[in-house]
Formats: structure tokens, sequence, C-alpha cells
């Protein structure tokens, strides 16, 4: 269980201060560090959902073995939720929107044209999903991590 948030939540901060910082700042256009940070998301994203599932399968198997019921309402477990409701709404909602609009953009960097207020304000909930996602998850290690102390 605890492998699966670290290596989701791990992803989160390397995307966050390491990869999206770094592209738009070595490449030389804003569309080529667009594709590499959009293409980079697209995998994070099936990395949380799958360790969402893999993580529920485990802590509800944990918790029939250890106490011979399942604990689906647990907190931990209600944060994986949340975090993994989280990046479905990303995957499936923002980020193809983002790409259409994208799309639309090509190099157009106007910042009064309508699907650049779009996308700009589609950027910002995506940050802010991917931020809650964090929190949720170093939430869900400390109450993993306490689970097994």
């Amino acid at each position: 269980m605890l492998l699966t948030l670290v290596v989701w939540i791990g992803g989160l901060i390397f995307f966050a201060f390491v990869l999206a910082p770094t592209v738009f700042t070595v490449l030389p256009t804003t569309v080529m560090a667009g594709n590499v940070v959009s293409r980079s998301l697209g995998i994070l994203h099936w990395m949380g959902i799958f360790s969402a599932v893999v993580f529920l399968l485990c802590s509800l198997l944990y918790s029939r073995a250890r106490f011979a019921q399942l604990k689906p309402l647990m907190p931990v477990n209600v944060f994986v939720l949340l975090m993994l409701a989280l990046t479905l709404v990303s995957q499936f909602a923002i980020s193809p929107r983002m790409h259409v609009l994208r799309a639309e953009l090509g190099s157009s960097i106007s910042p009064n044209e309508a699907a650049r207020v779009e996308f700009d304000r589609l950027h910002v909930w995506s940050t802010r999903l991917e931020s809650g996602v964090l929190l949720l998850g170093l939430g869900s290690v400390v109450l993993t991590a306490r689970r097994f102390s």
C-alpha cells in the first residue's frame, strides 16, 4: 500500500517541481514543452489510477485479514477514493478539453483570445486538482504509515 502511494505521490512531486519547470526552460518553444508536459501528465494520471485500484484492493484485503471484516470507509480509503476522483476528472474532463484548445491555439499567445482564456482557466483547475491529489496523498501516506506502526 505504501509503495502505491509513494509511486503516485513521488510522480506528482517530480512532475510539479522538476519536469514541468525544466521543460519550459530548456525546450525551444512552449508548444514543445506543452506537448511533453501533456504527455507526462497523462502517464502520471494512469499511474495514479492504477495505484489507487491496487491500494484500495490491498487495503480491503488487509482489513479483512486483520479484522475479519472489510473496512471500506476508513479515512485512508476515503482519501484515496478522493484522489482517484480528482485524477479521473483531470484525465477525462479537463485534459481532453485542454488538448482541443491547445490545438486551436497553436503557437498563439494572445492573452485576450477566448480559447486562450478558457485554456488558462482549465489550467488553473488542473493545477488545483493535482494539488488536491498531492495533499490528500501526503495525508494518505501518514495514515497508512500509522496503520502499520
